[in-house]
């Protein structure tokens, strides 16, 4: 048989909700700024994935501006009853202070890849809620529930409240079903088997104390009663374990009548932050884990422990892999391809063309790179430790205020830039610009370019934590280093100041602080992931 090799989302695709309709699998992950919102992975057999879509793809569904690194969407829950898909989740605009404002929308579907409606809104009692469909067609919204005042009632809070589709609104008021002094529970879900409600829960945080819970009752509004075998999935306890930080855990069963576990789960390097806490430069990632019931109706890991493994029982399905996606992009389509994305707002005409230059994306210089409003980038996940990432591009600066080329990022704080622009004294020239938590840098000084070179090649290439750029005006052939070894885990979680919850990504931006958008041509973009 098969086996599921986690993760099987690599790369930033955190707070899994899991969905089998028919034969097909869905996960829905969060993505925080990053726009459009939601990702949506299709499998048929639980092993091989491919991502097929963005429910959250236009501004009156989705508006970012403004809002903060590692705000914006989160946990996304998504359902299907009755051929309706369902997908609830929070939009975070404001976290790093003591009152947090955590709205929460849900929007539906006929077709999963189709258009999604417009957003209704929910409540905004906290982050993380989720949809529940009883068997009686009646259908509830789970939320945790924030507390900003210094002295807290509970440590843990969970309400239940009506939602009623068709008049699309929430019904009576919010009912505790689980509050506590000491456990605390995010990304709940509820499941409904053998005559028990299940409360599905994350518990201790999203580091590497990360766990899942699980709780029953036989009333909906509980009280529900704790597995004494809780965490009933964990890695705090083993550092050893590839799977780190493993929790945020959401239910499916397959047409087998198996049970698997979709999860967030975290893959660390060696390196430490002063506090001596491990990095994760690829951010939390999905990981697929089997389990079984128990005679006695509770649920555990399938492996007999609660250790979360990465390499898994497959569920024995026909094996469904998807056309391999080619590492290079030459911008010969009409659309940019569905892995990239742009921060809180999607990109129009004023941002970029593909049809001004045929064969080129051209981005027109917009903001600068700390702004939360009109950045002219599109960046992709990086999804392995040790991969190169390059591109051709043509742009003429006229001014220091000008600048286009390859960036590796984490958020508007943390970012290492090589790039075009000009200098009073040396003309069109070749910069580094380094960021970490707003410490500023230029590590390669200013390097001339031929006045003949119309192209510059650009590389990056990511060794775990290191980080080298190159660059080339003769072809892509003949790279040539620029500027120092970098340390790429400054781009991690664990890292930066403000953004604590996506991971690294790498493409191509322009700016132009004047106003005037003097646009750059980027003949290719190529990621590949070496071996």
């Amino acid at each position: 048989m098969t086996s599921i090799k986690n993760p099987i989302l690599r790369g930033f695709n955190p707070d899994p909700s899991i969905i089998r309709v028919g034969d097909d699998y869905y996960i829905a992950t969060s993505t925080f700024e990053w726009f459009p919102g939601v990702q949506i992975h299709h499998s048929r057999d639980l092993i091989h994935w491919e991502l097929a879509g963005h429910p959250l793809n236009r501004v009156s569904q989705l508006d970012l501006r403004g809002v903060g690194a590692s705000q914006g969407v989160w946990a996304p829950c998504l359902t299907y009853d009755n051929g309706v898909f369902y997908l609830v989740y929070t939009v975070v605009n404001s976290f790093y202070c003591k009152m947090y404002d955590t709205h929460n929308y849900l929007v539906t579907a006929s077709d999963i890849l189709g258009d999604w409606s417009e957003p209704v809104y929910l409540n905004s009692y906290g982050f993380d809620p989720s949809l529940f469909h009883d068997e009686d067609g009646r259908k509830y919204i789970v939320s945790m529930v924030t507390d900003h005042r210094v002295n807290k009632q509970y440590r843990g809070h969970l309400v239940l409240q009506e939602y009623s589709p068709s008049e699309q609104r929430m019904l009576g008021e919010a009912r505790t079903i689980f509050a506590s002094h000491e456990g605390f529970f995010e990304g709940p879900h509820i499941y409904k088997r053998n005559g028990y409600y299940y409360l599905f829960a994350a518990d201790t945080g999203t580091g590497e104390g990360h766990g899942q819970s699980i709780l029953r009752s036989r009333e909906l509004y509980g009280p529900y009663e704790a597995y004494e075998g809780n965490s009933i999935m964990t890695a705090r306890d083993h550092p050893e374990l590839l799977l780190q930080k493993s929790g945020h855990g959401d239910l499916v069963e397959t047409q087998n009548g198996e049970w698997y576990m979709a999860h967030l789960c975290g893959r660390a390097l060696e390196n430490r932050t002063d506090k001596g806490d491990r990095k994760y430069t690829l951010g939390r990632e999905t990981a697929l884990q089997k389990v079984e019931w128990t005679e006695d109706g509770w649920l555990r890991l399938a492996n007999g422990t609660r250790l979360p493994e990465a390499e898994v029982e497959g569920p024995g399905l026909p094996l469904h892999p998807f056309p391999v996606k080619p590492s290079r992009d030459d911008f010969d389509g009409e659309q940019l391809d569905i892995r990239f994305q742009s921060l809180r707002i999607p990109l129009d005409e004023t941002f970029y063309s593909l049809t001004e230059r045929k064969g080129f994306l051209r981005l027109y210089g917009r903001e600068g790179l700390g702004s939360k409003y009109r950045q002219s980038l599109i960046a992709r996940r990086w999804e392995s430790f040790v991969f190169t990432a390059s591109t051709c591009v043509e742009f003429r600066p006229t001014i220091y205020k000008q600048l286009a080329g390859l960036i590796c990022l984490y958020d508007t704080e943390n970012y290492y830039y090589l790039h075009l622009t000009h200098h009073d004294d040396y003309g069109r020239c070749l910069c580094i610009l380094s960021a970490v938590n707003n410490v500023y840098a230029e590590p390669a000084g200013y390097i001339p370019l031929p006045e003949e070179a119309e192209r510059v090649w650009l590389r990056a290439a990511v060794d775990h934590d290191k980080l080298q750029f190159s660059y080339s005006v003769t072809g892509e052939n003949a790279f040539t280093p620029v500027g120092p070894v970098l340390d790429a885990s400054t781009l991690s979680d664990e890292a930066c100041r403000e953004g604590w919850f996506t991971g690294a990504f790498v493409g191509l931006c322009c700016q132009d602080l004047t106003g005037f958008r003097r646009p750059a041509d980027f003949d290719y973009f190529e990621y590949r992931e070496e071996s």
